[in-house]
C-alpha cells in the first residue's frame, strides 16, 4: 500500500467513525431513545429534549474540531501538510 492509500484509508476510517457518531446522538439520541432520555434532567430539560434541540448541535461543533485536529496530526504523520 502506497503512503497516499494509508493517508485515505485513515481518513475513511476517521470520516466513518465521526459519521456514526453524529448518527448516534442525532438520530439515536435526540429520535429514537428520547422517552427514556425524557427521565433524566439537564439543567431543567428532559435529556432526550436537550439532545434534539441542542446537544446534536454540541455534538457536531466538537466532531468538527476533533476532525480537523485529527487530520493535522494525519498530515504530519504522512508528511501532506501545508505551509
Amino acid at each position: 500500500m502506497t503512503s497516499g492509500e494509508a493517508y485515505w484509508q485513515k481518513n475513511l476510517k476517521l470520516m466513518i467513525g465521526c459519521l456514526i457518531v453524529w448518527f448516534v446522538v442525532s438520530f439515536g439520541f435526540g429520535i429514537l431513545l428520547v422517552g427514556p432520555l425524557n427521565n433524566i434532567s439537564l439543567a431543567g430539560y428532559p435529556l432526550g429534549f436537550w439532545f434534539a434541540q441542542q446537544g446534536s448541535m454540541y455534538v457536531f461543533v466538537c466532531l468538527i474540531f476533533f476532525y480537523a485536529n485529527t487530520m493535522s496530526k494525519y498530515d504530519r504523520e504522512f508528511d501532506v501538510e501545508e505551509d
